[in-house]
């Protein structure tokens, strides 16, 4: 979350116009600044993307500004003023409004934590009452940590002053945290002896799947055991090294080359319908954040409690509400999706349909080839004869002139006649083929 944002919007004028807001969380108030086209150039907006709202303090050049108390039921624009992403600007409000809320419990809790500091500089001995006052007041902070009622940089800052009462009361109880690190030393020998038997089972080369359960479940075991750092970083690492033999080992699958319209549009219907997934169950998790509010709110009896909850209800729902409209956008683009792997589906199944044809249409020549091939060795066995007749005709005593004309003529026609036939049969073949293929086609069909 961040207490700054910047955006483009537009005036009552319709003028461009560049918006920067922020939340004083101090004093539950939103500062606007209102930068006009001529003196928002790209730069100024690069500088203010990557500086001012990271918390780093800019000089302004010509501006409108306003100051605006931070209400739920407030719009947080100023009158006529519009902006590009209006949803952000909803989720700023409710996100803002927790933040002060938190930002309160911070400060109760750093004020009795002040309190610790002043009874443990008091001490001279180790306090047992003392010791057991601030393991309460750190389950008390934790819980809110849990809960996610304070932010992390809040919960790290409580963190750190605690642990130094914590180390400042160590220091007078030398006897008892001796034993805490005999105990922690017994705990990372126990936690090493079963990460030995893994590293056996993986040398033996054993199913791997189980193995990294173990691992997993070890590891879960080493952060739940009472364990001083040092010998908490010493498992942890020995534990990530026996993560990557694992990983090395079982290697990892990669993916072939996909081309074509139908492979491309599937891989990212894959990839969407995952997203579609990934979305849904981080809905259902949110619903799930949002019964529990419910639930503890009816639990809950401090006031400021109870407004904290309030405020991370309105932002859950708010979250809720922005990832239900991304939702319903990705389901509109796999319906879209969807007609265009129709289509090409469609122009793949022409393709085929045109191979079936171009393949028909091969035999087709490959048929008549070899038809025209008998039809010529048959013209060759009729030229024979023509030679044989003519020379028969040249011994004999037929009649000469127009008769011997005429009785040529008969015997070449024959084999004209012949050749005619030839082409005459080619052709038909030729048709019936293909009115045969396209006959068969329309079937297929």
């Amino acid at each position: 979350m961040r207490n700054r944002i910047v955006m483009w919007g537009s005036d009552a004028n319709e003028s461009k116009i560049l918006l920067a807001m922020d939340l004083v969380t101090a004093e539950n108030k939103v500062n606007t600044y209102i930068f006009n086209e001529n003196v928002a150039t790209e730069a100024f907006y690069k500088q203010m993307m990557s500086e001012w709202r990271e918390g780093k303090e800019l000089t302004f050049p010509e501006h409108q500004s306003s100051e605006k108390d931070l209400a739920v039921a407030e719009d947080l624009l100023p009158e006529g003023i519009r902006v590009e992403k209006h949803d952000v600007i909803l989720r700023a409000k409710t996100e803002w409004h927790f933040m002060v809320l938190s930002s309160k419990m911070y400060q109760m809790f750093k004020s009795e934590l002040e309190e610790f500091e002043g009874k443990v500089k008091e001490v001279t001995s180790f306090d047992k009452s003392l010791w057991d006052e601030l393991v309460t007041f750190w389950d008390k902070v934790q819980k809110q940590l849990i809960d996610k009622n304070l932010f992390r940089e809040h919960g790290r800052n409580l963190k750190e002053k605690t642990n130094v009462l914590f180390d400042d009361l160590k220091k007078m109880r030398k006897s008892l945290d001796a034993e805490f690190k005999k105990a922690s030393k017994s705990e990372l020998e126990k936690l090493v002896s079963k990460l030995v038997v893994i590293e056996e089972k993986v040398e033996k080369g054993l199913g791997l799947k189980p193995i990294f359960e173990e691992l997993k479940q070890l590891h879960q075991e080493s952060k739940e055991a009472r364990m001083t750092r040092n010998d908490r970083s010493k498992i942890w690492d020995k534990i990530d090294a026996a993560f990557k033999v694992v990983k090395e080992k079982r290697g990892v699958k990669g993916g072939g080359n996909h081309q074509g319209g139908v492979s491309r549009i599937k891989r990212r219907m894959d990839g969407l319908l995952n997203a579609i997934n990934k979305m849904e169950q981080s809905i259902k998790r949110d619903l799930k954040d949002k019964e529990f509010e419910n639930r503890r709110m009816a639990a809950t009896n401090g006031q400021l409690e109870m407004q904290i909850r309030q405020a991370k209800l309105k932002m859950i729902e708010e979250r809720i509400r922005s990832k239900e409209e991304k939702l319903k956008d990705m389901h509109l683009t796999r319906k879209d999706l969807e007609k265009k792997m129709a289509k090409e589906e469609k122009k793949d199944a022409r393709k085929i349909e045109v191979q079936k044809v171009e393949k028909k249409k091969e035999e087709i020549k490959a048929k008549i080839a070899k038809d025209i091939e008998e039809k010529n060795a048959n013209l060759g066995l009729d030229s024979d004869k023509i030679e044989k007749a003519a020379a028969e005709i040249k011994e004999s005593k037929a009649p000469k002139g127009d008769n011997l004309i005429e009785a040529i003529s008969a015997t070449v026609g024959d084999a004209l006649e012949n050749v005619v036939d030839t082409v005459k049969a080619v052709a038909e073949v030729v048709e019936d083929r293909i009115e045969e293929t396209l006959e068969s086609l329309k079937e297929e069909e």
